[in-house]
C-alpha cells in the first residue's frame, strides 16, 4: 500500500474515532436493571406477634438491601443499608395494598441506583382495584417516596414514572418534600 492511501486511511480512522467519541449515541444516559421481590427468600428482619406485622431484608442489585414490611393489610418498602430507618420505610398508600414482585432500578451513567420504581395494587371497599407506580428516591441522604403513577389512568405509566425518577431524584428534599401524582391521577391512590 502506498504512503499516501495509508495516510488517507489513518485520516478516514481519526475522523471516526473522533465523531464516536462526540456523538451523543455514546454518551451513556440513565437506564434499567430490574430485581425480583420474593419474601420467601428473604430473611426476617423483624415479627410482632401480637399485631402480626412482620419486615423482611431482601437480596436486590450490588450494594443494595429491600426492606418490605407489611402490617395493617399495607406494604412499605425501603432501600439501602439503613433502609428500615429511612422515610420510605414509613410511607405507604392509603387504600389497602400488595405490592409487584418486580422491581425496577434506575441507574444513572456511573451504574448507581438512584431511584427504584414498583407496582403496588390498591384494593377497594367495593371489592375493585387499583395500580400505582410508586417511584422512590434512593440516597444515602434520603430514601423516600417522590411520585405516584396511577398505572389505569395513564397509558404511557412507565414511560411517566421513569420520567420522574430521572428528573426528581436529585433535587428531592425527603425531610421537607411530599411525594406528587404524577399525570392523570386517576383513582387508585384512593383520592
Amino acid at each position: 500500500m502506498r504512503a499516501e492511501n495509508r495516510s488517507i486511511l489513518a485520516g478516514i480512522a481519526a475522523a471516526i474515532v473522533t465523531f464516536a467519541l462526540a456523538s451523543p449515541l455514546s454518551a451513556a444516559g440513565p437506564s434499567s436493571v430490574y430485581s425480583k421481590i420474593d419474601l420467601d427468600r428473604c430473611s426476617i428482619f423483624r415479627q410482632d406477634q401480637i399485631s402480626g406485622s412482620m419486615s423482611w431484608m431482601c437480596p436486590a442489585i450490588p450494594d443494595q438491601a429491600v426492606w418490605v414490611a407489611e402490617g395493617d393489610l399495607r406494604f412499605f418498602v425501603s432501600f439501602g443499608k439503613a433502609a428500615e430507618v429511612q422515610v420510605a420505610a414509613e410511607q405507604t398508600l392509603p387504600p389497602f395494598n400488595r405490592i409487584n414482585d418486580t422491581l425496577e432500578w434506575r441507574l444513572g451513567p456511573d451504574g448507581k441506583a438512584y431511584a427504584t420504581i414498583l407496582r403496588w395494587f390498591t384494593e377497594f371497599d367495593d371489592g375493585s382495584e387499583g395500580q400505582v407506580l410508586v417511584v422512590t428516591k434512593v440516597s444515602d441522604f434520603g430514601t423516600c417516596h417522590i411520585a405516584y403513577v396511577d398505572a389505569l389512568a395513564n397509558k404511557d405509566a412507565n414511560a411517566l414514572a421513569r420520567q420522574a425518577a430521572d428528573t426528581m431524584s436529585a433535587g428531592f428534599d425527603c425531610a421537607t418534600q411530599q411525594p406528587v401524582a404524577v399525570g392523570n391521577p386517576g383513582r387508585s391512590l384512593g383520592n
